[in-house]
């Protein structure tokens, strides 16, 4: 997974509460243990008039003109609530969203977006009209992120967003749970080093 500072793309306003993980990706989709995939079903409910995905529905904001390339969502709070697939991040990532806006998000769901790449950065209820009112002016608003200083901007306006710093860590270098571990193997070898050489037994070497 490629890690970002900045990123810089159109938000598409999906200004709904409580969007629940089996309304990002319903269950039967499911199926699969790869990353991969799972963009077409994003949002499958809502994005499609009929169950097998094949006839869009004009009025969901991703099918409309101009946002089927958005990167960014702006939302309602408790975002991502529910049950805890972490399939419900693979499919926003495969789709190319790379950042989720809105006033809160479910717990669960916070911690497993920065595994995937997907910034989400919380701001108040003033910064949310703020954006709502300036989508309502541009229909296709670029919004540019900076991981670094923690800033939102548009043309207009620049606002700071509240992302904790192991999720900022793991999204500039692109880590999952695995490369997050990897990068303490030093201190892991370290002490594995002295745990063995303060004990007087052997443990071969086989099993460690």
């Amino acid at each position: 997974m490629s890690g970002w500072t900045k990123h810089k793309g159109i938000v598409a306003p999906l200004l709904r509460a409580d969007i629940d993980t089996d309304q990002i990706l319903p269950k039967q989709f499911m199926k699969k243990i790869e990353r991969t995939g799972f963009g077409k079903h994003l949002f499958h409910d809502w994005r499609y008039s009929d169950e097998e995905g094949r006839i869009p529905n004009p009025n969901f904001i991703l099918n409309r003109s101009g946002y089927a390339s958005a990167s960014i969502l702006l939302t309602g709070s408790n975002f991502g609530c529910g049950s805890s697939r972490e399939h419900a991040p693979w499919a926003l990532a495969d789709f190319g969203i790379r950042a989720i806006i809105a006033p809160s998000f479910a717990d669960i769901f916070s911690i497993n977006c920065p595994k995937n790449g997907i910034a989400l950065l919380k701001i108040g209820e003033p910064e949310m009209e703020i954006l709502r009112k300036e989508i309502d002016l541009d229909s296709a608003l670029e919004v540019e992120i900076d991981l670094s200083d923690r800033t939102i901007g548009t043309n207009r306006s620049k606002f700071g967003f509240d992302l904790g710093e192991d999720s900022i860590k793991r999204i500039r270098n692109g880590w999952d749970d695995v490369d997050l571990t990897l990068d303490k193997s030093e201190t892991i070898e370290e002490f594995e080093n002295r745990y063995f050489k303060d004990r007087s037994f052997q443990i071969p070497n086989a099993v460690r």
